[in-house]
């Protein structure tokens, strides 16, 4: 089975992350698309993180019913900060009958190259992108790109957070699930918030 990864923050989730999953097991080869859930990511400030599991719980409620997308804490029980490189290999030992692609954004793949690893993670792995506003795709002659022209929504989870603060609505934004269970839950009222 072709399993892509999406790998990030998820901090909250929002619809542009599902619209572009659910893309990518509609019109691609993609059979299932797994949100991977980074505990910490070595490119972002962990003061600015929900608590890992609300994050994962977050994801879950955003894509209940799905039978094609799931929610993965693989990396809750590896090392942090969390490397592809490492995940790669623990869910390739793990689920060895799998093929494994990420799916990314150009933003990502424009960073690619300072990801711990990067030259074996190129070599290895097709890399299924969507283009994002300012990042044009830029690939080399080792990458396995495959292009995914996916709705894009113009939405980040920065945003999101930065209106929760304000106590401002979210409302289209995120799943209604989602919105509920941040509201309920008081989620990044007090959470310092990045400006960058």
């Amino acid at each position: 089975m072709k399993v892509a990864l999406y790998f990030g923050s998820f901090n909250p989730i929002h619809n542009g992350h599902l619209i572009i999953a659910s893309h990518a097991v509609q019109f691609t080869d993609i059979q299932e698309v797994w949100f991977v859930v980074s505990p910490q990511n070595p490119f972002k400030k962990a003061n600015t993180l929900l608590n890992e599991n609300h994050r994962l719980n977050l994801v879950r409620t955003a894509i209940e019913g799905e039978n094609k997308i799931k929610a993965s804490n693989v990396e809750f029980k590896l090392p942090k900060p969390s490397y592809t490189i490492n995940t790669l290999a623990y869910l390739k030992e793990k689920y060895p009958v799998n093929e494994f692609c990420i799916l990314l954004g150009s933003d990502g793949l424009q960073n690619i190259e300072n990801w711990k690893n990067a030259e074996t993670i190129i070599k290895e792995h097709e890399l299924y992108v969507y283009e994002r506003p300012g990042f044009n795709i830029i690939e080399n002659s080792e990458m396995k790109v495959v292009k995914i022209s996916a709705p894009l929504l113009d939405i980040s989870s920065t945003h999101i957070r930065s209106l929760l603060a304000k106590e401002k609505s979210i409302r289209y934004l995120v799943p209604d699930s989602v919105k509920e269970e941040i509201e309920n839950n008081a989620y990044y009222k007090s959470t310092l918030e990045n400006p960058s």
